[in-house]
């Protein structure tokens, strides 16, 4: 595959990525589709913004980057080629791992230390202490009253954070490749519309 047709696909997928970040993070907010829940309801991690902030806003730069890079050079098929957009695209491949390392950070911490709720009349993290093995233990679920349903809300949504985070890290290692071989080598496409 040629390497401006990669980091389209790179691209693309990762603009797709982001925007299922951001409206992940965006429904954390809203615990269970409700804006009845105070700042003091919802955990720290959501407010933390990582899928807002980092699986989102610093995926979408090198997302678009890369999509950009998959297209025509800036001097079309002559001259420098895409090299001047790959070379743009690995920087902002490494501002997205770094994105993408926040998401997965704060994401994979949220789900370890669990939701802040409701539990013998005291708003907290309950399940802190277990390590993250209330995950595999549905029957304590249903002990947080409020907000109803918030440890399958949390879970769910963070558990989407955290493997739209490890895609993001991979994609953005791959185009920091790729791109660096398109700085080299150039776009193998300008070879297939020249004449024989």
């Amino acid at each position: 595959m040629c390497t401006g047709k990669c980091a389209r696909f790179v691209g693309l997928s990762l603009v797709s990525l982001s925007l299922i970040c951001i409206t992940a993070n965006a429904l954390l907010l809203v615990p269970n589709g409700r804006t009845t829940w105070t700042k003091d309801h919802i955990s720290l991690q959501v407010w933390l913004m990582a899928g807002f902030i980092g699986g989102g806003l610093m995926i979408l730069c090198p997302g678009i980057a890369a999509v950009r890079a998959g297209g025509k050079g800036c001097c079309g098929a002559g001259c420098c080629g895409n090299r001047c957009r790959m070379l743009r695209s690995i920087f902002c491949s490494a501002f997205g791992l770094l994105g993408g390392i926040y998401c997965l950070s704060v994401s994979g911490t949220a789900l370890r230390i669990g939701p802040k709720c409701l539990m013998n009349d005291t708003w907290d993290y309950h399940f802190k202490e277990t390590l993250g093995s209330y995950l595999y233990n549905r029957t304590q679920w249903s002990l947080c009253v409020q907000p109803p349903g918030i440890v399958y809300w949390n879970v769910t949504l963070f558990s989407l954070l955290v493997a739209a985070s490890c895609l993001e890290i991979l994609l953005c290692g791959l185009q920091l490749v790729n791109a660096t071989i398109g700085v080299f080598c150039g776009d193998c496409r300008k070879k297939e519309g020249a004449p024989h």
